[in-house]
């Protein structure tokens, strides 16, 4: 399974090392709306989920992706 920072810098076009649990949605400008939604569907691809549209607003950092996910089982 790919770590869920190599999603985030897949999603986002950034190197992993940016990525950490305090990277904030609009923290950066590769993180904008449409980032946003597409960075939605590869974690839904990838962990076979279908997040709720609470979830996908709710979804405003790392760490808050990792609370999400494990709201939906997934473990992280």
């Amino acid at each position: 399974m790919m770590p869920l920072e190599q999603i985030f810098a897949d999603a986002l076009g950034i190197p992993i090392e940016q990525v950490c649990d305090a990277l904030s949605y609009q923290g950066i400008p590769q993180w904008d709306s449409v980032a946003h939604m597409g960075l939605i569907a590869q974690l839904e691809d990838h962990y076979n989920v279908l997040l709720d549209t609470d979830d996908i607003i709710d979804m405003s950092s790392v760490i808050k992706a990792r609370e999400i996910l494990t709201k939906y089982g997934i473990a992280l």
